[in-house]
């Protein structure tokens, strides 16, 4: 991979989808050294595919850098994803968690293994297809606050922002295949991707190929057992289809571990909390602020951020209190702090 010395090497990560091929044509026209990297994912078994490096993919995103003519590259990063992402995935359900695998894949695979690899290989920066804005080092949310995806990107930090571009934060995903269409993309009309790349069918079919069965008592608020469970990893906090029991609906409450215990409530207002815990908190500026903190927090991807007050507790934990109570605050699921239109960092719920 020789690299031509006058002008900026930029790796773009290209996934087959529209985003990163828009993110690729944009820093080409704008005249960079521009390098494709495909990377292929681990997958659950020979005869599966990981939705974000299937077959498919790769050869959309070939397609993509050859009407582009631009170099492209396949990585192979199964042995490290299947270490720092499935691993954790699973250990975290085995510890009664709901875990976020994107957050951990962006950390230590997208924005961990790729810079480095890149930088081994000459380039001076990577880019890839996020909805985020990023300036001087701090992060901000894209124009499209429907596709933003800051909240995924929580736990990056300097030495990896300094090496990174979001070169469609500044658009709507309605302009992005626009674009697409004017540079003659193939992928313009490629359908959105919102599963768990790794996973097949569902969730509970991939854990308990992994963590298998392992049943105990639904218990209810009174203390009445209830019924029987098949598995806490099975089930999370603020769930209500699949619970197994007659006369409901009933929410899955809480999780007792020692007693390997289900709790449910018919109440949903025993799901609203003001209160939680954040461990591994990072601050993307690298330095902790001025605390209390007034702030936005969000406690899941797919939600309004909520006022709060961050307070410290003890080393990287928080405790963030609500201004007004959140439903299911879930165990597992990352807690991210925005300030106006900033993304501050954010750490993992307890």
């Amino acid at each position: 991979m020789v690299k031509n010395s006058n002008k900026i090497r930029i790796i773009v990560a290209m996934s087959g989808g529209v985003d990163s091929s828009v993110a690729a044509a944009l820093l080409n026209k704008q005249g960079f050294d521009v390098v494709g990297i495909f990377m292929k994912f681990w997958k659950d078994g020979q005869s599966s595919q990981n939705r974000c490096c299937s077959v498919e993919s790769e050869k959309l995103a070939r397609l993509v850098a050859k009407e582009l003519d631009i170099p492209f590259y396949v990585l192979n990063v199964e042995k490290e994803f299947k270490k720092k992402v499935v691993d954790y995935f699973l250990k975290e359900y085995k510890k009664g968690n709901t875990p976020n695998p994107c957050i951990v894949c962006n950390k230590e695979i997208k924005f961990g293994f790729l810079i480095k690899k890149a930088l081994s290989l000459g380039a001076d920066f990577v880019a890839t297809g996020h909805y985020v804005k990023i300036k001087d080092g701090r992060l901000f949310e894209s124009e499209d606050k429907e596709k933003d995806q800051t909240y995924f990107l929580c736990q990056l930090n300097q030495k990896q922002l300094k090496r990174v571009l979001f070169p469609i934060g500044d658009y709507k995903k309605s302009d992005v295949r626009k674009l697409a269409e004017k540079f003659k993309l193939p992928t313009a009309e490629t359908p959105e991707s919102q599963e768990v790349c790794f996973i097949q069918d569902t969730t509970d079919n991939f854990l308990k190929k992994y963590l298998k069965i392992k049943p105990g008592k639904v218990i209810n608020t009174e203390g009445k057992i209830l019924g029987e469970h098949e598995g806490l990893w099975f089930y999370t906090i603020g769930q209500r289809k699949g619970i197994g029991l007659s006369g409901g609906p009933y929410y899955v409450t809480g999780k007792d571990l020692k007693n390997n215990s289900l709790l449910i409530s018919k109440n949903q207002k025993d799901l609203l909390k003001k209160e939680l815990i954040a461990e591994n908190v990072n601050w993307i500026s690298g330095e902790k602020p001025n605390l209390p903190l007034r702030a936005k927090v969000k406690i899941r991807y797919r939600t309004n951020s909520a006022e709060a007050v961050i307070y410290t507790i003890k080393n990287k934990n928080y405790k963030i209190v609500f201004k007004d109570p959140q439903r299911a605050i879930t165990p597992g699921q990352s807690a991210v702090f925005y300030h106006n239109k900033e993304m501050l960092g954010g750490g993992v719920i307890n």
